[in-house]
């Protein structure tokens, strides 16, 4: 299966849980991306998985090998965002999972943008 398909299948499981906005929805940055109450938990980005966890969580996913933080072609690493490693045992469904409980627990649903 190739990391493409691979997120197929995640937004598959995903798409119809509450309060959860599959990709497609936006355009620009996050076109590729699970969002819960309107925010990114999870993205398919240059065929990596990036998930939105806890700094002390991506800290510890980061020492052990499974990905690198983040960088969003800004020439910063984000610290709380893992992009993992395709090479990684780590399941996809229990990333994403950790990933919208962590997002959706933020607070009220973001506002939708206005589109120009």
């Amino acid at each position: 299966m190739t990391e493409d398909e691979r997120f197929e299948d995640l937004v598959d499981q995903f798409q119809y849980l509450p309060d959860v906005t599959p990709p497609g929805a936006s355009r620009g940055f996050g076109s590729h991306a699970l969002r819960v109450r309107g925010r990114i938990f999870a993205m398919f980005v240059r065929g990596r998985l990036v998930v939105k966890l806890p700094k002390p969580r991506v800290d510890t996913l980061v020492t052990g090998g499974h990905g690198a933080r983040f960088d969003a072609n800004k020439g910063t690493p984000m610290k709380e965002w893992l992009a993992v490693d395709p090479a990684s045992p780590l399941v996809w469904t229990g990333l994403a999972r950790e990933a919208m409980d962590f997002v959706g627990a933020a607070g009220p649903p973001k506002p939708a943008r206005r589109r120009r």
